[in-house]
């Protein structure tokens, strides 16, 4: 039987975009399929181990990203697009791909479709246009010399005006292609695809109206390959465990005064920088680590701090253990509202962060029984999600179609 070659493009701006689409290469049947991986060079390190072939692909420095999320502009401009769509049509034509996966590659919403090749992309649910979201002002200019309340009122008045302005860039490029605008609704650009799949659960984001090219296939759970710190497996068992990673799209500066707010409750802090920040002193009640298997230390902890991203809250709520989200961008404080209003989790701002708040929400969490109880009911709801089965069946759906 001929193998049939699907190729993963990874926009390497977070560790997320690569992360998930390598969980899902990973589970495919190397009888089947022969799996093509295509992503920036500076993420070489999750491959360890990986059976594929490997490409390199350009995209924008996480710098860029995070400091376009920062001010609020569009990630991308034209040019950058063009960019992205030569190549991927270079490596669409290299490799004739039956079928091409997308994380957060806008470009291939034009390559995919100039080279003939069903376009399969991966996203979070909060930014489909079939899921209703209360928006709330993230870390933006504005927000550092206004109220929140004010902020917030002014970003309700201006988000859709802002939204039209990001989907220029892609529309012109499609229009410049020959393909038809998608018009300005930016949900629509973010998930334009044959097939979009959401590695999410409907009981955090409910849809209405999906279509069937659109689908729930849950959390997409991932570490690194990386050993693990001499420390690990002497762990204090006298005190509640709590793990903290800001994440490659968190703020890195916040990492101390969060460790510094943990250093006086009777917890363990089980610590990762992601390479993001260099602590110059270590409460006791800490241990740091560059990279930790997030699946595993979420499994340990009694709580979960993070960036408010899926990546992290996911492992969390996996393990049926409680989120804190120190939210910045609106990736995270989107995310971090379903979560909320699950009532497994308690929001902080990053632009606002307090120490004394993130003690509270702390201890509030671990003396609340309802709010485990409500991460461990979503812990099931998940299990009942078996998203790499889920990937296989549309990829055999797409290929007899084909």
């Amino acid at each position: 039987m001929t193998r049939k070659k699907i190729l993963f493009l990874a926009e390497a701006v977070t560790l997320a975009h690569v992360g998930r689409p390598l969980a899902l290469s990973a589970s495919l049947d190397r009888e089947q399929y022969e799996v093509h991986f295509a992503c920036a060079e500076r993420y070489a390190f999750c491959f360890e181990g990986a059976d594929l072939v490997r490409w390199t692909i350009h995209s924008i420095s996480n710098q860029q990203f995070l400091q376009a999320l920062a001010d609020g502009k569009p990630v991308y401009d034209a040019a950058t697009l063009d960019g992205y769509v030569e190549e991927d049509l270079q490596l669409l034509r290299q490799v004739q791909p039956d079928i091409v996966v997308g994380d957060f590659r806008l470009s291939l919403s034009v390559s995919a479709r100039l080279a003939g090749v069903p376009y399969v992309s991966l996203i979070n649910a909060y930014w489909s246009p079939y899921v209703h979201q209360r928006y709330i002002v993230p870390s933006l200019p504005l927000t550092r010399f206004l109220p929140i309340a004010l902020a917030n009122a002014l970003f309700k008045l201006a988000r859709p005006l802002a939204f039209a302005l990001h989907t220029i860039p892609l529309n012109r490029v499609r229009r410049r292609h020959g393909l038809p605008s998608l018009g300005w609704d930016l949900n629509r650009v973010y998930t334009d695809a044959d097939h979009t799949l959401y590695a999410d659960v409907p009981q955090l984001f409910p849809p209405h109206d999906l279509p069937a090219s659109h689908a729930f296939i849950g959390p997409v759970l991932w570490s690194p390959p990386l050993p693990v710190p001499d420390w690990w497996d002497q762990l204090p068992t006298d005190r509640p465990l709590v793990y903290v990673t800001v994440g490659s799209s968190g703020h890195g500066a916040l990492l101390p005064a969060v460790l510094q707010a943990l250093a006086s409750l009777p917890v363990t802090v089980l610590a990762a920088t992601v390479g993001m920040v260099k602590l110059d002193a270590v409460p006791a009640n800490a241990r740091v680590a560059d990279f930790l298997p997030g699946e595993e230390a979420a499994r340990r902890a009694a709580l979960v701090i993070c960036n408010g991203g899926s990546p992290t809250s996911h492992q969390a709520l996996a393990a049926g253990v409680p989120v804190v989200g120190i939210a910045g961008n609106l990736d995270q404080f989107l995310n971090m509202e379903g979560i909320v209003a699950a009532g497994a989790g308690a929001l902080l701002r990053a632009d606002r962060f307090d120490g004394a708040a993130l003690q509270q929400a702390v201890q509030g969490l671990l003396a609340t029984p309802a709010a485990g109880l409500a991460a461990r009911q979503l812990m099931d709801i998940f299990r009942n999600y078996r998203s790499s089965e889920a990937f296989s069946k549309l990829l055999s759906k797409i290929l007899t179609k084909a």
